[in-house]
């Protein structure tokens, strides 16, 4: 049986994912002074404007406006051409403290919020990923680094990339199209701007084995795309949710993962999930896995948890469930500390992706040897 899954990945200059990262640059900046601060930055991004708005409880003082500024010329919005700079644009701040009961719930031990969180690994990609994601970012982050070393200097910070992938019998087949809209100087030509992205950017990156005669590279299919960026759209955090996860084919518990600290369930708890489930897959327990987690404001245990592995398991999986259980730390507070997760570490995690990064500490791989131990 044929299907087709998308996945879309955007790059650090789309509006909505440069208020990812600032939020997770004030994050970093907030956990570098104060470990145990509490945070829940939203930012919105929009014409010559930045809003900073959420929570913020800590005695540290973090410099707001230069790490939004400093983020923003980080990305490339430095000319006022664009309509959107570093150094002219405003930046409103509108922070309160964290609510006493929530503060209450988390000093307890218990979750800091009611939630779903949800991990997914795959014998794919060799990160154990869904290759039409990992194709997606791979796109849109070598777009971002070439534009800023200049290897492609006509490009501008806005774009995005859907990768549309065939699945046959559950398993990646071809890839079936990507399409690549990128920003661009008015100057150049739409055959060079397609010849360029084309040769050095898209073929370099496809997997050859997920390319037939029949896939379709479209660059900028629309035509020219010289405006952009805050000053065309307005962004928001948390507006790329399955961009930030496993695509179209990894389940979400519709929560998102920036500004937030990692007393915040959704957040740590996703980490977590992924974790489980990646070592599941690297262990041999299964082809895919998805672990989900409920929790509930307050309460220290997990209200639910639950491992799918699509037919794909090798062991029993009411055993793997109760083995898991016993191996991984899943109450909140001990989530944070397992993962060591009050570092500044938050803003790498904004763009190109939550999941499948080798450096982050829910993608190691340390738990493969005693799962085999207990369960084969």
């Amino acid at each position: 049986m044929h299907n087709l899954r998308m996945a879309e990945s955007v790059c650090e200059g789309h509006p909505d994912k440069l208020a990812d990262l600032i939020a997770d640059k004030l994050l970093d900046a907030t956990l570098e002074k104060d470990p145990f601060a509490r945070t829940s930055f939203e930012i919105m991004v929009t014409t010559g404007l930045v809003i900073v708005g959420g929570e913020l409880s800590t005695d540290a003082f973090v410099d707001i406006q230069r790490v939004v500024r400093g983020t923003i010329k980080e990305v490339g919005y430095t000319e006022p051409d664009l309509g959107f700079d570093a150094d002219t644009c405003g930046v409103i701040q509108t922070l309160d403290e964290q609510s006493p009961e929530i503060a209450l719930g988390i000093s307890s031990e218990g979750a800091g919020d009611t939630a779903i969180v949800v991990g997914y690994a795959t014998r794919e990609a060799p990160n154990l990923m869904p290759w039409h994601i990992t194709i997606a970012h791979s796109i849109t982050k070598t777009v971002s680094e070439y534009r800023k070393i200049g290897r492609l200097p006509f490009l501008r910070p806005d774009g995005k990339c859907l990768v549309v992938m065939d699945y046959e019998d559950g398993k990646p087949k071809k890839i079936e199209a990507v399409y690549l809209y990128v920003q661009h100087d008015p100057d150049v030509s739409l055959k060079q701007l397609r010849n360029l992205l084309t040769e050095e950017v898209v073929l370099k990156i496809l997997p050859d084995h997920l390319v037939s005669p029949s896939t379709r590279i479209e660059i900028n299919p629309s035509g020219r795309f010289v405006f952009g960026g805050p000053a065309a759209d307005t962004g928001l955090t948390g507006r790329k949710i399955i961009s930030d996860a496993y695509g179209d084919i990894g389940f979400s518990g519709g929560s998102a993962f920036s500004g937030k600290d990692p007393t915040k369930t959704d957040r740590a708890g996703s980490y977590m999930a992924r974790y489980i489930a990646k070592n599941i897959v690297a262990a041999g327990l299964a082809d895919k896995c998805l672990v989900q987690i409920g929790y509930a404001f307050g309460v220290s245990e997990p209200v639910a948890f639950d491992i799918e592995t699509f037919g794909t398991e090798r062991v029993d999986k009411e055993r793997l469930q109760k083995v898991v259980a016993e191996i991984f730390p899943l109450r909140p507070l001990e989530i944070i500390e397992f993962l060591d997760l009050r570092r500044p570490i938050y803003s790498q995690t904004a763009v190109y992706g939550q999941f499948g990064k080798p450096n982050l500490p829910w993608e190691k791989t340390d738990k493969v040897e005693l799962l085999k131990e207990k369960l084969l």
